[in-house]
C-alpha cells in the first residue's frame, strides 16, 4: 500500500468515525450504510440498538450480479440503492438514517441515496 492511500484510507476512516459519533439506527428507523470498492458497492440496514444488520445488497448479490456487471459505476449504484430500498419496504422500513460511510457525497454514494429516495425511503 502506498504512502497517499494509508493517507487517504486513515483520512475516509476518521470522517466515518466522527460521523458514526452522531449518526445511530433503531428499530423504527435503522441506518443505511453505503460502502465502496474499487470494483463493487454494498448497502446495509442496520440496527444500532440491537447491534444487528436488518437486511443488505450489494453488487455482488446473486439476484443483482449479472445486472451490475452490465451496468457502469453510477447505473450500478442506482440498481443497489432501488434494491435496498425494496428489501426495505418487504420489511416495513419507510425511513432510514443515511451513513455514506466516510464517503464524500458525490458520484456513486450520492447515486445510491437519489435511487433509495426514488423507490421511496425517507431520509
Amino acid at each position: 500500500m502506498s504512502s497517499n492511500s494509508k493517507n487517504r484510507l486513515d483520512s475516509r476512516t476518521r470522517r466515518h468515525a466522527r460521523v458514526r459519533k452522531k449518526v445511530s439506527g433503531t428499530a423504527a428507523r435503522p441506518r443505511l450504510v453505503v460502502f465502496k470498492s474499487a470494483k463493487h458497492i454494498y448497502a446495509q440496514l442496520v440496527n444500532d440498538t440491537d447491534g444487528k444488520t436488518i437486511t443488505g445488497v450489494s453488487s455482488l448479490s446473486p439476484d443483482l450480479k449479472e445486472q451490475c456487471a452490465k451496468a457502469n459505476g453510477i447505473a450500478s449504484a442506482k440498481i443497489i440503492g432501488e434494491a435496498i430500498a425494496a428489501k426495505a419496504a418487504e420489511k416495513q422500513i419507510t425511513q432510514v438514517v443515511y451513513d455514506r460511510g466516510g464517503f464524500g457525497y458525490v458520484g456513486r454514494i450520492k447515486a445510491v441515496a437519489e435511487a433509495a429516495r426514488e423507490k421511496g425511503l425517507k431520509f
